[in-house]
């Protein structure tokens, strides 16, 4: 294979890899991330979009936007509708705030069309300077806690009770059962670090579903499902568009986008060797228009915001440096177009694990809180406590921001507070006073 030109096409340097690594790598980092291929329908199917139409859906999209990653930014890294983001468009959005998934698609795609202006302005800095680092951090822990506990709920383990709102629920039979069983599978293989743990996890799961009539086996091929029930739904009334709901949305969308984007591809690229002297990621904003035209395309085909995966951090451990290696992702991902009936017989007991596990993952961030100053962890506790506790990313991130902006002021810490933390603190109290 001609090297010169895998070179202008991927970035490919034969002195820091090989088409081989490159290859293993790219699958590596699938096998990695392709659980959202049944959890996001499971999750997005929960506002009453069509399951089938978003399984394909969620294979386009990671395959246009992995694509951008692979010829445009040519770095080794995958992408698809982000954990959180989803549940986000689902449980906030749609059933929490009680907006129809059409204008869930609108916010995602003026989140989009912005994300695009800010990188290709470079503005992208002011807004992440927007919110303080430890509410960052706390952002990441609060979804990671909402997630596991749409998992838990999902797969039967937490039920509502009328005394205690939530309880533990039968976990000797039925779903929960197998929803104990996956979550023990699924462990077990991630900490032995086997490549794949969370996909052979929900495989694992799901197979052991079918004896105990929980999983309903539907084939392994077939024609992928059509997308045309969710395909350009915008919800484009002037009234809906120009609202202060809208606005919280759109800015929940962007910032969680913004910090999820820069937060994977930094800590990937420092493994991978990818950050110049500077200390900045080769090809940064190339890479951010990757995510930004995956969102904004997503939400004409019908998904929610597209960002980087840090699973991809698995193939860059096997040696992944070049597009070459998103290139292959990519491929992955429209070869499981076929395989729709297998990811669509998968049970939410069986994504209740992976849930759980990437809910653990995200809740790393709260080391880079500092507890003992308690002008940071107070606001951030505020953060990742309402998160999970209200059912709604935005209520969480936004009441923190107003905790924090208070807070530091009444403390006299006037040195902490930004014009632009002002701004949307003054914002974010006048939604709750007249909404």
């Amino acid at each position: 294979m001609d090297m010169n030109m895998l070179f202008r096409l991927f970035g490919l340097d034969p002195k820091e890899t090989t088409v081989r690594t490159e290859i293993l790598a790219g699958v590596t980092t699938f096998l990695t991330m392709s659980y959202i291929l049944a959890v996001n329908p499971s999750i997005m199917g929960e506002t009453g979009m069509d399951k089938g139409a978003l399984f394909t859906t969620t294979v386009l999209v990671s395959v246009i936007a992995t694509m951008v990653m692979a010829f445009l930014a040519k770095l080794p890294f995958g992408l698809a509708p982000g954990m959180g983001l989803n549940a986000f468009f689902a449980y906030t959005v749609c059933l929490s705030m009680g907006y129809s998934w059409q204008f869930a698609l609108t916010a995602v795609f003026i989140e989009g069309i912005i994300f695009i202006l800010l990188t290709i302005t470079n503005l992208r800095e002011v807004i992440v300077n927007a919110i303080p680092a430890s509410l960052r951090s706390a952002i990441g822990a609060g979804i990671g806690l909402f997630i596991a506990f749409i998992g838990l709920k999902g797969g039967g383990i937490i039920v509502s009770s009328s005394a205690t709102l939530v309880t533990l629920g039968d976990i000797t039979s039925g779903t929960a059962l197998l929803a104990v069983i996956g979550i023990v599978i699924t462990g077990v293989m991630v900490i032995l670090k086997v490549p794949g743990a969370l996909l052979i996890g929900i495989l694992g799961t799901t197979l052991i579903g079918i004896p105990m009539s929980i999983t309903q086996y539907g084939g392994v091929v077939s024609v992928p499902p059509s997308i045309t029930p969710i395909f350009w739904q915008l919800e484009l009334d002037p009234s809906r568009i120009f609202s202060l709901d809208m606005l919280a949305v759109v800015f929940t969308f962007l910032f969680v986008d913004i910090f999820d984007t820069i937060g994977t591809l930094v800590s990937v690229a420092l493994k991978a060797g990818l950050v110049g002297k500077d200390g900045r990621v080769r090809n940064i904003n190339k890479a951010f228009m990757a995510d930004a035209v995956g969102t904004t395309a997503g939400a004409v085909l019908g998904s929610s915001t597209v960002t980087t995966y840090v699973e991809s951090a698995a193939g860059v451990a096997q040696g992944g440096r070049s597009g070459l290696t998103a290139f292959v992702v990519a491929v992955c991902f429209a070869i499981s177009l076929l395989f729709a009936p297998v990811f669509m017989a998968i049970p939410g007991a069986a994504t209740c694990p992976v849930l759980v596990i990437v809910g653990l993952f995200m809740l790393s961030s709260i080391r880079n809180i500092d507890l003992d100053e308690f002008s940071e962890s107070i606001p951030a506790f505020i953060c990742i406590l309402l998160i999970p506790m209200t059912y709604s990313i935005s209520d969480g991130i936004l009441i923190g921001l107003i905790g924090y902006v208070l807070l530091n002021m009444l403390c006299g810490k006037f040195y902490k507070l930004t014009p632009a933390m002002y701004i949307l603190a003054v914002l974010f109290i006048l939604k709750y006073v007249f909404i």
